[in-house]
């Protein structure tokens, strides 16, 4: 049975795309940490990280470093937080957290973002891409 990501990765759950490219899709977190907070994954459906094959590993990490300098640029914060524990998704994802304190790192304290807010947020991190 497909994920939740493979679904978004097919269409048929709507997403806030930030960035997309032959083998990976970058996407806002709907129950976000803080605003901007954003998730890579790749196309392929492998639910832990160290089970992707070296490229895709590799090349999820590219992808992910290209995203973050864009959420960095486009959201104001001290940094941007990478972290990787695929506990809820049984599909390998990349958290990328804008950082202001601590908090924002503990997946406890959410914040709570509009419609428009997200379309907003994700259209300014595709803008510094």
């Amino acid at each position: 049975m497909a994920t939740l990501f493979t679904k978004i990765i097919n269409g048929e759950i709507p997403c806030y795309k930030v960035a997309e490219d032959e083998n990976f899709l970058a996407f806002l977190d709907i129950n976000p940490n803080a605003t901007g907070h954003t998730l890579c994954i790749p196309k392929v459906e492998v639910d832990k990280i160290l089970d992707l094959d070296e490229a895709t590993y590799m090349g999820l990490m590219a992808f992910s470093r290209k995203v973050g300098k864009a959420l960095e640029k486009a959201v104001e914060c001290k940094r941007v937080g990478i972290t990787v524990i695929g506990l809820e998704v049984p599909h390998v994802h990349v958290h990328l957290i804008p950082l202001n304190s601590m908090q924002d790192a503990i997946f406890q304290k959410k914040v709570k973002l509009s419609e428009e807010e997200f379309k907003q947020v994700a259209k300014a991190i595709a803008a510094k891409l």
